[in-house]
């Protein structure tokens, strides 16, 4: 049995696909059309009450009873406890993970939203106060996960990926639309690359088609 994603073309929908493939676990998609208000429907409500997307269904369970998750950050936890990959066991290094998984939920998702949303406004000085705030921040966030990939392969673990990488590449792929270029920022810029590279991650880039 496989699990239900729903989901829909944004960037965390994106971390849920790429984690799913980079897991290996067998999933459907169903789509949820935000731009029809689809997130609004009692179906959708019933799994995600923030009508909000990503979520999942997953029929096998910790008890083996169905299950149901929402938020990006708890579904890339769930699903790495329960297949054991991309989320360390031991404590300590399990730290590192959760931090920077933390600081994406908080930071480099909300910030980068903020810019999409006034980039979208009429011109004048509301837009050009929120662009110039928001856009701050989200550079400023930016140059944090630059310094942190010096000398670094991934972000929070040695010699593969966490569910970190995932949360954080979900918004990074839309770096051009947060008007922040990789150009000065050479280690952010080589791990966009060393991921986007991966097999599994492409295709969860290609989920879903809409």
């Amino acid at each position: 049995m496989s699990i239900t994603l729903h989901t829909w073309n944004t960037p965390n929908g994106r971390k849920i696909s790429v984690a799913l493939e980079e897991m290996g676990l067998p999933y459907s998609v169903k789509t949820v059309d935000i731009t029809k208000g689809q997130q609004f429907e009692p179906d959708f409500l019933r799994i995600s009450p923030n009508n909000r997307i990503p979520a999942i269904v997953d029929p096998e369970g910790p008890d083996g009873r169905p299950i149901s998750v929402f938020e990006s950050g708890a579904i890339l936890l769930y699903l790495g406890e329960k297949t054991g990959k991309f989320l360390p066991r031991d404590l300590r290094a399990r730290v590192p993970v959760l931090e920077w998984l933390m600081w994406q939920m908080g930071g480099l998702g909300p910030m980068p939203g903020q810019v999409h949303h006034f980039l979208g406004q009429p011109e004048g000085p509301a837009r050009d106060y929120g662009v110039e705030r928001y856009g701050k921040e989200t550079r400023r966030l930016y140059g944090v996960l630059d310094k942190r990939l010096a000398g670094r392969e991934f972000v929070a673990t040695e010699g593969e990926p966490s569910v970190a990488d995932f949360a954080i590449l979900g918004w990074a792929w839309r770096h051009e639309r947060h008007l922040v270029p990789f150009d000065d920022l050479p280690n952010l810029a080589a791990w966009y690359d060393r991921m986007m590279a991966r097999p599994a991650t492409k295709r969860g880039f290609e989920i879903p088609l809409s």
